[in-house]
């Protein structure tokens, strides 16, 4: 069965994930690649370096962000949304979406990328110290697909 997810699953799926896709646009280029990633309250949250991304998105804020939950290729669910860039730069915001990634859940064995102070899995209060560029997507519109085969796996509802 092929079916569209509800808000609420939607939203579920974006929780539970730490690993999605952003698309974005300028200059005739377009560009995607996988973050790491934070989803609260509307907003995905993540903690990068400078790059060709941050160049593209500080010219155009308009991205896109997908992310998927997939057990094999015939049961799956997959989110896409759209929304606008902002970069953190103000101490309390930027330390409020470093607290977010600080506390989201993570498997154990986690790149240095995902690992953003140095007494990770612990957070300080003082966030200062954590390079890199923080941004924030308030997720405006959001869409989901699913595909789901009980023949494979009767015991997922």
């Amino acid at each position: 069965m092929i079916g569209t997810l509800n808000i609420e699953e939607i939203e579920e799926v974006l929780y539970q994930n730490f690993v999605g896709r952003i698309g974005c646009h300028a200059n005739g280029r377009t560009y995607i690649i996988p973050l790491s990633y934070a989803y609260d309250s509307g907003y995905i949250y993540v903690r990068s370096f400078g790059g060709l991304k941050i160049d593209i998105m500080r010219q155009n804020a308009s991205i896109c962000f997908e992310v998927d939950n997939m057990i094999d290729m015939s049961n799956w669910k997959s989110v896409i949304a759209w929304g606008e860039f902002e970069e953190l730069t103000n101490n309390e915001e930027r330390n409020k979406a470093l607290r977010i990634l600080m506390e989201r859940k993570l498997p154990a064995l986690s790149s240095k990328m995902v690992k953003l102070s140095k007494a990770w899995p612990f957070y300080e209060e003082d966030n200062d110290d954590i390079p890199g560029i923080v941004f924030r997507v308030l997720l405006v519109e959001k869409t989901g697909r699913f595909e789901l085969n009980n023949a494979s796996y009767p015991f997922i509802i």
